[in-house]
């Protein structure tokens, strides 16, 4: 399969993303035991397995391009990567998967040339998949875990398309479980009329939906956790900067994969004057 065939790698994944999705609904309907991983993170089993099943479909999918998994990478198990990688994060929004909220999600993004090209975003527990299913173009539908045989040609999709900002009045999302007083800062420099939360990679889906304007994280963050969000919201329309107006890129290896303060736009970016945010 080429990978530039986004509508059939999505159909590819289908299978493997709904199955991970099933293992997360069995443990969060049971409650799990909780890990802290060196980096004083929380993990649970459900990682793990997710993550597995998720790692094997790509390797069948698309065999030779590397793959980047979380819980691989804090084990210590980092491939080397060219020009066009996978990056893998298998429970986003673990915290709130622990506290017993629906909003946490499934992503797969493909990067090629440092750049988010491709991504599925999938919510198990609120039944929503998000996905590109071109250049240009990226749709979200409804389909529950437990689908059986299900396709995207048996879904209705829903093309997603980022809305025109008011530039006056700004909806910005911020994080449930990682509120920080330094985004906050941030913020003050937009004329902000409202302010939002949510968990996990869902801040850049609601935005490619058209639900916001911006989402501003100010804070420590993968590139696992922004690569499939990042390919849904600039084939809406939108785009991910960091704060001094450059592109969101990855493949950071040097520095674990880990990404600056970014903002993800609905269209294009609306830097504040005066950011005045920590380095």
């Amino acid at each position: 399969m080429k990978l530039e065939e986004y509508r059939g790698l999505v159909e590819a994944l289908l299978p493997a993303v709904l199955a991970a999705g099933r293992i997360e609904m069995r443990h969060f309907k049971t409650g799990v035991e909780v890990a802290t991983k060196a980096d004083t993170t929380p993990v649970t089993v459900a990682d793990h397995e997710a993550e597995e099943v998720l790692t094997q479909a790509l390797h069948h999918a698309a065999p030779g391009i590397p793959v980047i998994a979380e819980e691989a990478v804090a084990a210590g198990r980092v491939p080397v990567t060219q020009d066009a990688f996978f990056l893998v994060d298998p429970l986003d929004g673990t915290r709130a998967f622990i506290k017993g909220s629906p909003e946490f999600t499934i992503n797969i993004g493909l990067i090629v040339e440092r750049r988010p090209v491709f991504g599925i975003i999938y919510a198990p527990a609120l039944e929503q998949l998000f996905a590109t299913v071109g250049p240009h173009e990226s749709v979200a539908t409804v389909i529950a875990p437990d689908s059986d045989g299900a396709d995207l040609a048996s879904t209705k999709l829903t093309r997603l398309a980022t809305r025109e900002p008011d530039r006056k009045a700004l909806v910005a999302f911020a994080s449930r479980s990682h509120a920080a007083q330094s985004t906050d800062e941030f913020l003050k420099h937009l004329p902000i009329a409202e302010k939002r939360k949510a968990s996990s990679s869902l801040k850049f889906c609601l935005i490619a939906r058209g639900e916001a304007d911006l989402y501003a994280r100010i804070g420590e963050t993968n590139e696992w956790d922004t690569a499939a969000g990042q390919a849904i919201l600039t084939a809406a329309g939108g785009c991910v900067t960091t704060l001094d107006g450059r592109p969101l890129l990855y493949g950071k290896k040097e520095v674990g994969y880990a990404n600056p303060h970014f903002i993800a736009w609905a269209r294009e970016p609306l830097l504040p004057t005066s950011p005045q945010v920590p380095q």
